[in-house]
């Protein structure tokens, strides 16, 4: 077996991706396809002993594709513009189309040389016109519903493409015989029908490639993390260099607020690294000789040498910019009903027409009134109401979500979020905000709290340590003052010292008193500081210790209920995170969460998640860094909270705007409704097609009980109108 990326050309929809997919897993020697509409590439597993390559790219090519050769890298489409123009055009002759074709059912003002009644000639013409332009305009729908056809996996494309061509060419013939003088035949057009339909289907695809474009901009951003030049040491001199130039074993120089280029391992000096964008860790870590150092992370106090030993594609960013594609590329079956259901219904809609249009000519009714029955058969059972009957329930339910903080990305999520038994927290920035902050504080001196943190805070501003920023935060969030300092000096790996005031401050830890020779007498506070999860910061003068200082991170509010009524609705909560063991289990058992694993890499978390998806869970991951992303992809429903960052939020379907917990609650309640709403509406689909074809066949004409073409469309409108009033009830949802 052997496995390839193809890069796809010409796939514009979800229906595009799916017909690819199924025509490919229908073909002999492919093991598995999957085809990815967002990275524009179709993931092949298969026997190299039966086809090759060559062969896949033919097989591609006679599904209405083009195969560009194996992906490589990721292309982002710069007709964006362009394409807003074309719909914003469209959109204007959509309005106009419409008021042209019902403004005389509603007495709107018509010019007389338009006017239906006055003119038909004209009125059927400019419909006409009007009609050509949107079926160039949608001309690839109708192209993808036949290739759908011929390959027998009819779907969506293909119920829109033959209601528009039947109504399309029915209009036609209706044309004619206005022409020719039977002006009763300008109460048959479905001109602006074939329109109307082609430009709905449209928005939606043109909101669909928005997101699209989101996402792969935002994997693009995670391979630009790391910095485009470096500087290496050859024979004892500094050159610049840019990443393509370094090679295995280079020594590479990094000084503080330098991004680290590559992976590697230092061979000279000490510094603190932010590699919170990894491990999901927000306290920096230090690090010095033979200790390894990663791609993108940042330098914040030391100079140091590393040697070079993971460059280019084996880079830790490479490796999750790859695990998040392919675990993208890697989607279970989704059960789509409409397109199920539609793979029998249109070939039987399309057999009762034409045995019906035969039927007809046998009893000698003639071409007209044959074509008629034709005709109403297949606009009767036209899929408005079928096309309408998931997707409005589905966008009624996002814009309840997004106005209640939850971006769903996938409409797909709104059918499954109601299947999760099984919920995976990160911690660091997700169960918990992700920055430090003042915890604790025990004052020793005579010093007001308020202005004890105001010296404080001046003096670490001026350090590049993230426990400065903690303090930084606090005189903005409490519009305290940041004072002026003298004398500001680092001591490495011990802390800071200022002079604020005419004060000279000492800031740092434990070993800074020892360098001061500061007698310290909180030892035993600083330890039960420590046991709460603090990183500890001593203020003292010349004589004495002042106070003592605990730093950490804050769990997020609601934590705790959320995973409360989740275990109430028999939802198993896993925290699973790059942190230390200790502090990943003391933040578990605040928040109420058993099951914690603790010190993963972000390959060790995509493989955590592939495992319970085998043990038959249905998963959710809840995350926010970079770390998190391939784990987001590879879940069932990716949930990322709205600090986090561009790739964890566009490798995840959801995204918590509010950064709220309790949105996940509201998302899986909004989705067990909206599959109920969604099962209603194909009711009622169903229930008027299969009402009203056996009328339009005629049967019921004995009874007094028949129908034209016009009234076909009423009924179908009607049934329409059933689905968009139950979809609509969805915006009654009560909200947590």
């Amino acid at each position: 077996m052997k496995k390839i990326i193809l890069s796809i050309d010409g796939m514009t929809c979800s229906a595009c991706s799916n017909g690819l997919e199924k025509y490919l897993n229908k073909q002999n020697g492919i093991i598995e396809a999957n085809v990815n509409l967002v990275m524009a590439n179709a993931t092949i597993i298969y026997d190299e002993n039966i086809i090759t390559k060559e062969k896949l790219d033919e097989f591609v090519k006679q599904a209405g594709f083009k195969s560009l050769g194996e992906f490589k890298q990721i292309n982002i489409e710069n007709n964006n513009k362009k394409e807003k123009i074309k719909f914003i055009i469209f959109t204007i002759l959509a309005i106009i189309l419409m008021y042209i074709s019902i403004g005389h059912m509603i007495n709107l003002p018509i010019i007389n040389l338009l006017n239906i009644e006055e003119n038909p000639v004209n009125y059927t013409i400019c419909l006409f016109i009007f009609s050509i332009i949107f079926i160039w305009y949608g001309f690839d729908i109708l192209k993808n519903g036949y290739k759908n056809l011929i390959h027998k996996t009819p779907n969506m494309d293909t119920l829109v493409g033959i209601g528009v061509i039947s109504s399309f060419l029915y209009s036609l013939y209706s044309m004619v015989m206005i022409i020719k003088g039977n002006h009763e035949y300008v109460h048959y057009l479905y001109f602006e029908s074939t329109a109307i339909i082609i430009y709905f289907i449209k928005l939606g695809r043109y909101l669909d490639r928005i997101s699209k474009d989101k996402t792969k901009e935002a994997i693009q951003k995670l391979v630009e993390i790391t910095p485009n030049k470096a500087v290496i040491k050859v024979n004892g001199i500094e050159k610049q260099v840019t990443l393509d130039e370094i090679h295995k074993g280079d020594i590479v120089i990094s000084r503080p607020g330098e991004k680290i280029a590559v992976d590697g391992e230092i061979t000279e000096g000490m510094a603190h690294f932010d590699e919170a964008f990894i491990t999901g860790e927000s306290n920096p870590t230090n690090k010095s000789k033979k200790d390894k150092v990663i791609a993108g992370s940042i330098n914040f106090d030391g100079y140091i040498e590393y040697k070079a030993e993971k460059i280019g594609k084996e880079s830790t960013i490479s490796e999750i910019v790859r695990a998040v594609i392919e675990a993208s590329n890697t989607k279970a079956p989704i059960a789509k009903i409409a397109d199920k259901v539609s793979g029998y219904f249109v070939p039987t809609v399309i057999i009762i027409a034409i045995l019906t249009f035969i039927f007809y000519l046998i009893i000698g009714a003639g071409i007209a009134s044959s074509l008629i029955r034709f005709v109403t058969i297949l606009v009767v059972a036209c899929p408005c109401s079928l096309g309408l009957a998931t997707p409005l329930a589905i966008v009624v339910a996002e814009g309840l979500c997004a106005s209640n903080g939850i971006l769903v990305k996938k409409s797909e999520v709104l059918e499954n979020a109601r299947k999760i038994n099984t919920i995976v927290f990160d911690k660091t920035g997700t169960l918990t905000y992700g920055k430090l902050k003042i915890a604790e504080i025990k004052n020793y001196s005579n010093i007001e709290e308020n202005k004890l943190l105001e010296l404080v805070g001046s003096i670490e501003s001026k350090s590049t340590h993230p426990i400065g920023k903690a303090f930084e935060n606090y005189l903005e969030e409490n519009k305290l003052e940041k004072l002026e300092v003298k004398e500001f000096k680092t001591i490495a790996g011990l802390g800071i010292i200022g002079e604020v005031e005419n004060q000279k401050l000492i800031l740092g830890n434990s070993k800074i008193l020892e360098e001061y020779k500061i007698k310290n007498n909180y030892k035993k506070e600083e330890e039960e500081l420590t046991r709460n999860g603090n990183s500890i910061v001593y203020l003292a003068n010349k004589e004495k210790v002042l106070a003592l200082i605990g730093v950490k991170d804050i769990i997020r509010e609601n934590a705790i209920d959320v995973i409360k009524e989740l275990k109430e609705n028999k939802i198993e909560t896993i925290m699973l995170t790059g942190d230390n063991e200790k502090t990943a289990e003391k933040i578990a058992k605040e928040i109420g969460i058993k099951k914690v694993i603790s010190n993963v890499l972000p390959t060790e978390k995509t493989n955590y998640i592939k495992e319970l998806k085998k043990e038959n869970k249905y998963v959710m991951m809840c995350g926010d860094g970079i770390n998190d992303s391939p784990a987001l992809a590879t879940a069932d429903i990716g949930v990322s909270v709205n600090s986090g960052t561009d790739i964890a939020m566009d490798s995840s379907d959801v995204i918590l705007t509010k950064n709220n917990l309790k949105s996940i609650l509201n998302l899986i309640n909004i989705s067990k409704k909206t599959v109920r709403n969604i099962k209603q509406n194909l009711f009622w689909a169903f229930f008027y097609n299969c009402l009203m074809i056996p009328v339009a066949m005629g049967l019921f004409t004995k009874f007094g009980i028949s129908i034209s073409p016009m009234i076909a469309s009423f009924a179908m409108m009607f049934s329409s109108i059933t689905v968009i009033l139950n979809a609509l009830r969805l915006k009654n949802i009560k909200i947590k």
